[in-house]
């Protein structure tokens, strides 16, 4: 059975919102996109040593799969994230597309908590969910995240979409590990526990 890993690049105050360029996700009139890039090389060795190789499929909702599909499949082979993207299978749950043109990406068909318990019971490894906040938000409704991979990095921004909003009750978790990259950003891997 996989598990179901959320893995998600923060600053301190929660924000999620526009992590790779200016003009990545502006709503609401935010203005910091980008705010990642100092952050970058540090990342990469980061998510290369925090279990990329266990991931065996990719969970996206409708806008971050649009935004990642627009860039990975352009970049080169040798680009060790581009490969891994590029070959793994992809799922995204959306309401409006019909069809996807990123090799191996598929829709997820019917209500999505079936369709991710589908997921789950159908191999080895993890299935892991980039960005996405508001899939996120869907996933922890539903019971169906058994892992949070947190990437904090050493920043307030003070405004912007953040990660967690709008739970409808605590969530405990546990934590199973941590680590800090060379420019300060803090990574936590806690385990979610179930409700109760």
């Amino acid at each position: 059975m996989r598990r179901l890993v959320v893995i998600e690049f923060l600053t301190v105050d929660g924000v999620m919102q526009g992590l790779g360029s200016p003009d990545e996700d502006t709503d609401g009139g935010f203005a910091h996109g980008g705010w990642g890039a100092p952050y970058a090389d540090a990342i990469h060795e980061a998510v290369a040593t925090h279990g990329q190789n266990r991931t065996t499929a990719y969970l996206f909702g409708r806008r971050t799969y649009e935004k990642m599909a627009a860039f990975w499949p352009h970049q080169p082979d040798d680009d060790p994230m581009a490969r891994w993207l590029n070959t793994t299978p992809k799922y995204v749950a959306s309401r409006t597309r019909r069809e996807l043109d990123w090799s191996g990406a598929q829709l997820i068909d019917g209500e999505l908590r079936s369709a991710v318990v589908d997921l789950k019971a159908g191999g080895d490894g993890d299935i892991a969910v980039l960005g996405s906040g508001v899939l996120v938000e869907e996933l922890l409704r539903s019971d169906l995240v058994d892992e949070l991979r947190l990437f904090v990095h050493p920043l307030l921004l003070g405004t912007g979409k953040r990660l967690f909003r709008g739970l409808p009750a605590p969530r405990r978790l546990a934590l199973t590990a941590s680590g800090t990259t060379s420019r300060g950003t803090v990574v936590l891997s806690y385990d979610v526990l179930p409700p109760g």
